[in-house]
């Protein structure tokens, strides 16, 4: 009998294909299971609105699956969609209450979700405009709309943000699949620590038309599941080029090839590389630099990562430690807090087209203070930075010498896999210079803590536009590991 909060996309299409599942009854059961776990009194608050047509979605299906014989790779697939991309019948709020007027157009990602068969099931609770709005101590999975997620392997922990509902979503069996956005480790970051596999893209791998907007140098959206294979077959629907976003066009020219002058077709299904019982042959950099964002007397984090090292010597992989980068922390927050202007005002004002009444990023400051007991539980001390220190014109002389010195570190990054012909690297956290740099990377579960029950996860980064090795790499991992983690009873105090 198949438990339906926990199948795969590969074993729900089965039972599709024997008719002992109906698209229907399966949207039901994770309604079903959001009403018992997520949206009650006490329950994880991962998501923050549900779609009126999802049932009429997967009516449609069914009746096209038995008119038809047709089933597309995302086919009666339950999928959440975080708070700040655009979807169709359901508002855009990245968590704010300033904006629970915009229903707006749907984001090209979205589209390709759901041309694919996907059933947008909801939105999912995130941190208040993807961590960008305060210092103040506004926890990661709070918003003014949606309240506070929790971690459903443990109450009482962080449960990491910003696509804190996406990924929690994920964890309790809430939709088989989930879409998050990165900035600097939204994607990454709560995919760990919830113990399932997140995906963040190599910059213009997939298009960021239709997402509320941090930074255009380094957004991306990306896919979170609960294995390898229904994150890669999220990124091959999700990962295409869209007229509308100049980063997606940009990874199209960077594959030309000047001898045949056309451009070399970039291989967006991930499935492919799928395969591979050993790591023999495969050079794997291990970072333990400073950026490592754990504490370094977590015993049992360390001795998992030193276990996860032997095992992937012990199947033929070669290991190259103690390699080093650079976090360039300052370097980051400069672009991010004058683009965050610029980015914000260009979404509103073509929103406020066919939405929200929010026409700037001043407007929303001003919507806040008019409403603070409901909206600044925490504050609005980022908003206020970028609108009184940024010119929202990206003519600042500091945001431009932080454009090239995020140049210089690609080709540092660049060099580092060419000197040690790395296929990947590999971390026992989240680390910065992969979304400072546009370079992919991903996140698997790996166990989990006796301690407190919480997840245990190795994060991977790739050449740009590799995601296939990595991929490659961190299935093979999986199937080794064999690890499979469900947040059945949750630790309510510690």
């Amino acid at each position: 009998m198949i438990d339906i909060n926990y199948a795969s996309i590969r074993e729900l299409h089965a039972a599709y294909r024997t008719g002992s599942l109906t698209v229907k009854k399966v949207v039901l059961a994770h309604l079903a299971r959001i009403a018992k776990v997520d949206s009650c009194e006490g329950g994880l608050k991962s998501v923050i609105e549900i779609n009126p047509d999802a049932i009429f979605t997967a009516k449609a299906l069914d009746h096209e699956w038995r008119d038809t014989g047709e089933m597309p790779p995302l086919f009666g697939i339950p999928v959440l969609v975080k708070d700040n991309i655009n979807t169709h019948m359901m508002r855009t709020c990245a968590g704010s209450l300033s904006l629970m007027d915009n229903y707006t157009f749907e984001a090209q990602v979205v589209k390709y979700l759901t041309d694919a068969g996907a059933v947008i099931i909801g939105k999912a609770n995130m941190t208040e405009f993807a961590n960008y709005m305060s210092r103040d101590g506004m926890p990661n999975g709070y918003s003014s709309r949606g309240g506070q997620t929790l971690c459903p392997y443990n109450h009482e922990k962080d449960a990491s943000g910003s696509s804190t509902g996406s990924a929690v979503g994920v964890a309790a069996g809430l939709s088989v699949a989930s879409l998050g956005t990165e900035t600097s480790g939204s994607i990454i970051s709560p995919a760990g620590v919830n113990g399932v596999v997140g995906i963040k893209p190599t910059l213009g791998l997939v298009s960021r038309h239709g997402i509320i907007p941090i930074s255009s140098t380094f957004d991306t959206a990306g896919p979170m599941a609960r294995s390898v294979t229904d994150a890669a077959i999220m990124l091959s629907v999700i990962a295409n080029s869209d007229i509308l976003d100049e980063a997606t066009l940009a990874v199209q020219a960077s594959r030309w090839d000047s001898k045949e002058y056309t451009t070399i077709p970039i291989e967006t299904d991930y499935t492919k590389f799928l395969e591979g019982r050993n790591l023999r042959g495969i050079r794997i950099g291990i970072n333990r630099d400073k950026e490592l964002i754990i504490a370094k007397d977590d015993s049992e984090k360390v001795a998992a990562f030193d276990r996860l090292c032997e095992m992937l010597k012990s199947n033929g992989a070669e290991i190259i430690d103690n390699l080093e980068m650079e976090p360039r922390y300052a370097t980051r927050m400069t672009i991010m807090r004058c683009e965050f202007k610029a980015c914000m005002n260009g979404y509103l004002r073509w929103a406020s087209n066919r939405g929200t009444k929010m026409r700037s990023l001043m407007d929303i400051i001003e919507f806040n203070q008019a409403n603070a007991q409901a909206t600044l539980k925490y504050g609005q001390s980022l908003l206020l930075e970028a609108e009184n220190k940024a010119s929202g014109n990206l003519t600042e002389p500091a945001y431009i010498e932080a454009l090239l010195e995020r140049e210089r570190a690609i080709d540092e990054m660049d060099s580092l896999f060419e000197k040690h012909s790395l296929d990947v690297l590999m971390g026992d956290a989240f680390v910065y210079i992969a979304p400072f740099t546009g370079f992919p990377s991903m996140t698997i579960p790996t166990g989990k803590r006796e301690s407190n029950n919480m997840p245990l996860h190795a994060s991977w980064t790739a050449r740009r536009l590799d995601e296939g090795k990595m991929l490659k790499v961190a299935y093979i991992v999986e199937q080794l590991l064999n690890v499979n983690l469900r947040p059945d009873e949750p630790i309510t105090s510690v």
